[in-house]
């Protein structure tokens, strides 16, 4: 695809990684995920190594969602008070001293999952009122799991686009309503970049955890938010030599694929219900701010079928002796999923060696999510099925 002047590369500067992550850290629940090494897995599957940043044990929630969310919001709370968000802690946002000179405001968000439960959470933490609307197909776990954190939540009719229409649609008609979603439009671009940066603190523990630099990075999108703000990061890290990127999709709503095979530069959209397994990937329309990101520095883009996820889940959670099991969710296994099936299937021999993925390559996996949904976890784990 052509290339652009990289104006949003600077979104992820490490400067401004340094600060969000400096923000999470200040929350009572923060801790690092695990950084899992598969060392008898890589042998068996032809690599150096594999390492998967586990993101199950985040916060409690599950999930990676939450650094996005909470620091959008904490980065909208402290623009509003004219503060800068070093002066904005976990305790100094959640004081009622905070709370008297803010007010109220009702965050909205559109969610398959994930993103609208660490919203929920957040809100609730900084006590703040948050409204999320779900897509059909939405299970009901999720849905109770968001309604638990005090989120005001329903499940609507339309797909996960339509969602984020309505979203906006209700905040902008709200008193002190915003819109906290990791999609970027034209004229919503500055949450989104919040977002993208909070994600940065998952990709920056990841670095210093791996012990040297990846050769390989495999990331799942949806919007591209997670694999913009991923992408972003290792490229500001190793601006002269950066691993090979790796973005993985669900073929249902493969939108950033669409825009590579296009090749054009022009971001390309997906309609229509997109069924798909991994729920937190079914989403048809780019963040144009990560696609301006990504189309100047990833190598490849793939459309996962369901069965590449599945693929992922199971090798995760049944490991090879000596390797720790990874509970992996339907979306959080796309990454590791797609990578195993390049290794296994002869028919991606030539893909193999055009990324050079070989007995020389270290790669860095994220399992986004763990069993968000624990029926259909177990459904696909335990029973072979997938719902």
């Amino acid at each position: 695809m052509p290339k652009t002047a990289d104006v949003n590369l600077p979104i992820m500067s490490l400067e401004e990684v340094k600060k969000a992550r400096t923000f999470h850290k200040s929350f009572p629940q923060y801790s690092v995920t695990p950084l899992i090494e598969l060392g008898r897995m890589a042998d068996y599957l032809g690599l150096g190594n594999i390492k998967v940043k586990d993101e199950s044990y985040r916060f409690g929630l599950n999930s990676f969602k939450v650094l996005g969310g909470s620091y959008a919001m904490a980065r909208f709370i402290a623009e509003e008070t004219g503060r800068d968000i070093s002066d904005l802690p976990f305790s100094t946002l959640s004081s009622p001293e905070l709370e008297n000179e803010f007010g109220k405001a009702t965050f909205f968000s559109a969610t398959d999952g994930n993103h609208g439960r660490g919203v929920a959470w957040a809100a609730n933490k900084l006590g703040q009122k948050s409204v999320i609307l779900m897509p059909k197909g939405s299970t009901l776990n999720r849905y109770e799991n968001i309604k638990k954190e005090g989120g005001n939540v329903t499940i609507e009719d339309v797909n996960y686009d339509d969602c984020v229409r309505m979203a906006a649609d209700m905040a902008s008609k709200t008193q002190h309503g915003v819109v906290i979603q990791d999609t970027a439009w034209e004229g919503y671009e500055k949450i989104p970049s919040w977002i993208m940066e909070g994600y940065g603190t998952m990709a920056s523990e990841a670095d210093e955890q791996y012990g040297e630099k990846p050769t390989h990075v495999f990331v799942q999108a949806g919007v591209g938010s997670l694999a913009g703000a991923v992408t972003g990061y290792f490229v500001n890290r190793y601006p002269v030599d950066p691993p090979t990127i790796i973005v993985v999709e669900a073929a249902a709503a493969a939108c950033l694929y669409a825009g590579a095979v296009a090749g054009d530069g022009s971001p390309r959209k997906i309609d229509g219900d997109m069924p798909t397994i991994m729920a937190g990937l079914c989403c048809g329309e780019p963040n144009i701010l990560s696609w301006d990101i990504l189309k100047n520095h990833v190598s490849c883009f793939i459309a996962a079928e369901d069965s590449a996820a599945i693929r992922g889940m199971r090798m995760l959670g049944a490991s090879l002796r000596g390797d720790l099991p990874i509970t992996s969710g339907e979306s959080g296994a796309a990454g590791f999923g797609a990578l195993a099936t390049i290794m296994i299937q002869d028919s991606y021999k030539e893909l193999r060696k055009e990324l050079k993925l070989d007995r020389n390559a270290r790669v860095l996996c994220f399992s986004t999510e763990g069993d968000t949904d624990p029926d259909r976890y177990k459904s696909i784990e335990w029973e072979g099925g997938v719902r």
